[in-house]
């Protein structure tokens, strides 16, 4: 097996992660000057700055499974890349708050497809054994473009004072372009060209690229017999023989937004500075927190495929649930200042970064069969960023009403919730081909009760 060609792909691919990670960090530096500049209210301020490109990112969401279905895996990641450059370019030489808010959308839109593009095509070359790894990579440039992000928007901040923002936002369009160009020398996914366009020839060349050694003809048996047992079956996406990936699906994505991550991504800067610390010292303690966050990550990603994506879930569940407690707790008690509270944000990302978001992208990429695919990373991603612009919408106005102690409580809560949901339905899905998992999830007559016989082997 050519793993080093595998893993270039993945890498390639996964560039778009860093795109999703630094445009959604970069706003968190241009936050309270865009507010000041513009004089928006707190309501104005989520909806046409601070959320806009989320709400973007959900239509990308919702619609990203038809340009990944009938344009292609890696023509839509293409694509991807320009809206990136058109928002890095349009939000930063902008002078109205509207044409901020649609450039900002663009960007959105940018970050929806991606998370259903990029998992999806992934998941599609990944060897079983090594599947939840190369995935995950994805998740990984996400941490890494928040990093850079917060640590450019340090950077800027600090050596300008009039009109940083724009410069904040600009940047991006220098890795957009990196991006863009880089994508176009991956191949198409094979399982694409034979269940989409029915090219045997080209899906066996790729085939034999990832795999010299394999039984190429074996494995498009292999995949198309899949594909005629969904095909049969009549059924449609919203329908009793999907529940379960379904339900699996909406609760990891509904959990994830539910930690509150997005919440601290976007607003870390507003949260340090309410536990008393200078604006200065919040941006820096923020960057900190992305390193704490790439660290983590790589940590996850060491362990997905050796512990398995449940154990990864039970090890975050227990940290959520400490930090985010001992973090309201310090809010409720006026018990802040210092390090404390810096200190308690790193441990909820750290459980963030292990689990979650190391977990989520991998997991929705294969719990759905090979025929509603990139539908179901479609329908996983769009819970996921629903959540998370309802959250960035409402927070300013939370944050101006309540204190962290009531907020954090909230999401600790929510956690407990997930820790249930790990414990008595999420199946292990590690080491095991995305046609067997097909087997034991989707059917008309798969019931809860069944949910853990996924723990299937894969082939060898």
């Amino acid at each position: 097996m050519t793993m080093s060609r595998i893993v270039q792909w993945s890498i390639t691919v996964a560039l778009a992660g860093f795109l999703f990670g630094f445009d959604t960090a970069v706003i968190s530096g241009a936050d309270k000057p865009i507010q000041a500049l513009w004089g928006l209210s707190d309501l104005q301020h989520g909806l046409l700055i601070m959320s806009m490109a989320l709400w973007g990112t959900v239509l990308g969401a919702i619609f990203g499974n038809w340009p990944t279905d009938a344009l292609g895996r890696r023509a839509t990641l293409i694509m991807i890349g320009v809206l990136y450059l058109v928002s890095a370019i349009g939000s930063a030489v902008v002078s109205d708050p509207a044409l901020f808010a649609l450039f900002r959308l663009l960007g959105g839109i940018g970050v929806g497809i991606s998370s259903v593009a990029a998992p999806t095509y992934i998941s599609e070359i990944a060897p079983p054994k090594y599947r939840g790894f190369l995935v995950a990579m994805y998740q990984f440039n996400i941490v890494f473009g928040i990093l850079m992000a917060f640590i450019s928007n340090y950077l800027i901040g600090s050596l300008m004072t009039e009109d940083a923002w724009r410069w904040m936002l600009g940047i991006e369009a220098v890795p957009a372009l990196l991006y863009t160009l880089l994508i176009t020398r991956v191949p198409r996914s094979p399982r694409w060209l034979i269940l989409k366009r029915n090219d045997v020839e080209e899906a066996s060349r790729v085939l034999r690229l990832i795999n010299p050694e394999a039984d190429v003809d074996a494995e498009i048996a292999t995949i198309r017999a899949a594909e005629d047992d969904e095909r049969n079956a009549h059924a449609r996406f919203f329908s009793r023989r999907y529940r379960l990936p379904i339900l699996l699906a909406f609760l990891i994505a509904f959990f994830n937004q539910l930690s509150g991550i997005n919440f601290i991504i976007y607003y870390a800067p507003r949260v340090l500075e309410a536990a008393e610390l200078g604006s200065q010292a919040a941006l820096l303690s923020t960057a900190g927190i992305g390193v704490v966050n790439l660290v983590f990550t790589m940590i996850g990603m060491s362990l997905i495929d050796k512990l398995g994506r449940r154990t990864l879930l039970y090890i975050g569940s227990l940290g959520y649930l400490v930090s985010l407690v001992l973090i309201s707790r310090a809010f409720f008690g006026n018990a802040l200042g210092g390090l404390e509270v810096p200190m308690l944000l790193a441990l909820f990302i750290a459980a963030h970064a292990i689990s979650q978001g190391a977990v989520i992208w991998v997991f929705i990429s294969e719990v759905f069969p090979n025929h509603v695919r990139a539908r179901g990373q479609s329908f996983g991603s769009s819970i996921h960023w629903i959540f998370a612009a309802l959250i960035t919408l409402v927070m300013p106005w939370v944050l101006g009403t309540f204190s962290g102690g009531p907020v954090f409580a909230f999401f600790a809560v929510m956690m407990l919730l997930q820790l249930v949901f790990v414990m008595f339905l999420m199946p292990e899905t590690k080491n095991v081909s995305l046609e067997d998992l097909q087997k034991h999830l989707v059917g008309d007559d798969v019931s809860l009760r069944r949910v853990h016989l996924s723990n299937a082997r894969a082939p060898t």
